[in-house]
């Protein structure tokens, strides 16, 4: 299984945006988690195209762009053009899921499908075998910097066991309240793709990110 730390830009200093890529890049992370906020299906607004355009000019990184916006098939094309390597989109936020996720497939990208902590693992379990992540919000979408959500352990757990008894090649992605103390909790539930914000880009970045890929690799090789 491909493990992978993804910081989040949403908790970056925008004004030392890439210089702080150029940071992450330096330390060894190889996915980068861009969060697209409109203010309409989450009450914030981050940024959108011309952000990741510009920073795509600069930086090979495995672009993990995560939609929370409502009707994302609108969006689709205009993301990937601008440099996005995966496309996550909300099960809540679209009209036709199914047709959506077709969309992402043929534009030539990644597809992800994401719930909030309140929507059941049922809604999307028939898709699995159509995507290629599962992100499990583990706090309400829209804000950084919040507290790590515990009953959502159960359904990073459920979606595992469900990606495995069909033997499916599917990523199990987690964003919200990563620390040294949840990152356990998620990955021995069963996931491998871990967003974090503030936990890398509080005061130390480098110190941080090195301190944290030694802590994923030290509860990978407990559990593995």
């Amino acid at each position: 299984m491909m493990y992978q730390l993804c910081p989040s830009i949403l908790s970056a200093d925008f004004n030392r945006l890439g210089e702080q890529i150029k940071t992450l890049e330096k330390e060894g992370i190889e996915w980068l988690h861009i969060d697209v906020m409109d203010g309409d299906f989450v009450p914030s607004i981050s940024f959108g195209m011309p952000v990741i355009k510009s920073i795509r000019k600069e930086s090979k990184l495995f672009f993990d762009v995560h939609l929370m916006v409502t009707e994302p098939e609108r969006y689709i094309r205009d993301f990937v053009e601008c440099g996005a390597d995966s496309i996550t989109v909300h099960a809540e936020a679209c009209e036709d899921l199914e047709r959506t996720i077709e969309q992402i497939r043929e534009a030539g990208v990644k597809v992800g499908v994401s719930i909030k902590p309140a929507t059941p693992v049922n809604d999307i379990s028939h898709m699995l075998s159509d995507v290629d992540m599962v992100l499990i919000m583990t706090v309400q979408p829209g804000f950084g910097g919040q507290k790590y959500m515990e009953e959502c352990t159960e359904k990073i757990r459920e979606v595992r066991e469900l990606i495995e008894a069909e033997d499916l090649d599917v990523d199990v992605q987690v964003d919200g309240g990563i620390n040294d103390e949840t990152m356990e909790t998620v990955l021995t539930a069963g996931a491998n793709l871990l967003v974090a914000g503030s936990y890398v880009f509080k005061d130390d970045l480098a110190g941080n990110v090195k301190h944290a890929r030694e802590r994923m690799d030290e509860i990978i090789r407990r559990i593995d």
